[in-house]
C-alpha cells in the first residue's frame, strides 16, 4: 500500500488506505485546521523532530470505553486519601510542555515538538484541545491532554512527577466523560499502562463508525 504525500490542500486519503503499520500519509503541515480535520477523519500526527509530518490510522485501534474503566483497589485507596486535586483546562501549556519533557521508556527525545506544542495550544485556545492538571500541595505533579471531537476524546500524552498522579488525573477525566455521556476514548496505539485501565483494540472499521456518530454530538 503506498504512502500518500500531502500538499497545501487540507485533505486526507481514506484512512482505510493506510499501510499495515498504520502509516497513511506524509507531509503537509500542522495548521490547527488540518490537525482537527485529521482527527475528524480518524487520523492523527505522530513523528519525531527533523521528520516531515507523518499521519497515522492504525488497524486495530486501541480504545477505552468509559463504562469499561477498571480502577485497581490500590488506586482507589490513593484517591480516597485525597492527596491530589484535579482541575481541567487550567494550564494547558504547562501540561503539554511537561509531556514533551517527560522521559520515555526505550526512547530518546519526544514526538511533541515545538511545532506540535504550537498546533495543539492553538486547538486549545479554539476550544478543541483540553488538559487535565493534577496538583499536590500547590505544585503541578501530573496531567494529560487530548483533543475532543464531539463526544469522542482523543488522548495524546500524559506525565507524572509524583507516583500515581497521572493515573488519578486519567480516572477523573473518565468520570467526567462518563457524566457527559461521552462513551469512548481513543488511545490510538496499545500500551500496557492503558490496558490496565481496560483499554482494548477494536477493528478500525468499528472505530470509524463510532467516530462518525460521536463527532456529531456536542
Amino acid at each position: 500500500m503506498p504512502v500518500f504525500r500531502l500538499n497545501q490542500e487540507i485533505a486526507f486519503p481514506p484512512p482505510e488506505r493506510a499501510r499495515s503499520d498504520g502509516l497513511l500519509a506524509v507531509g503537509g503541515d500542522l495548521r490547527p485546521d488540518r490537525v482537527l480535520a485529521a482527527y475528524r477523519a480518524g487520523i492523527f500526527p505522530w513523528f519525531c523532530e527533523g521528520e516531515p509530518p507523518l499521519w497515522w490510522s492504525p488497524d486495530p485501534r486501541f480504545v477505552l470505553f468509559t463504562d469499561e474503566l477498571h480502577v485497581s483497589d490500590s488506586l482507589r485507596r490513593v484517591m480516597r486519601r485525597g492527596e491530589f486535586s484535579v482541575t481541567f483546562d487550567r494550564n494547558f501549556r504547562a501540561v503539554i510542555e511537561e509531556c514533551a519533557n517527560a522521559p520515555r521508556k526505550d526512547s530518546e527525545g519526544t514526538w511533541i515538538t515545538r511545532d506540535m506544542i504550537a498546533a495543539y495550544t492553538a486547538l486549545y485556545e479554539a476550544g478543541h484541545a483540553h488538559s487535565v492538571e493534577v496538583w499536590k500541595e500547590g505544585a503541578l505533579v501530573g496531567g494529560l491532554y487530548g483533543v475532543a471531537v464531539g463526544a469522542l476524546f482523543c488522548g495524546e500524552s500524559m506525565f507524572a512527577r509524583a507516583r500515581d498522579a497521572s493515573k488519578v488525573g486519567f480516572v477523573r477525566l473518565m468520570e467526567q466523560l462518563s457524566a457527559q455521556r461521552a462513551p469512548l476514548v481513543d488511545c490510538q496505539v496499545p500500551t500496557e499502562h492503558l490496558a490496565r485501565f481496560g483499554a482494548r483494540p477494536i477493528p478500525r472499521t468499528h472505530f470509524l463508525e463510532a467516530l462518525r456518530e460521536l463527532a456529531q454530538r456536542q
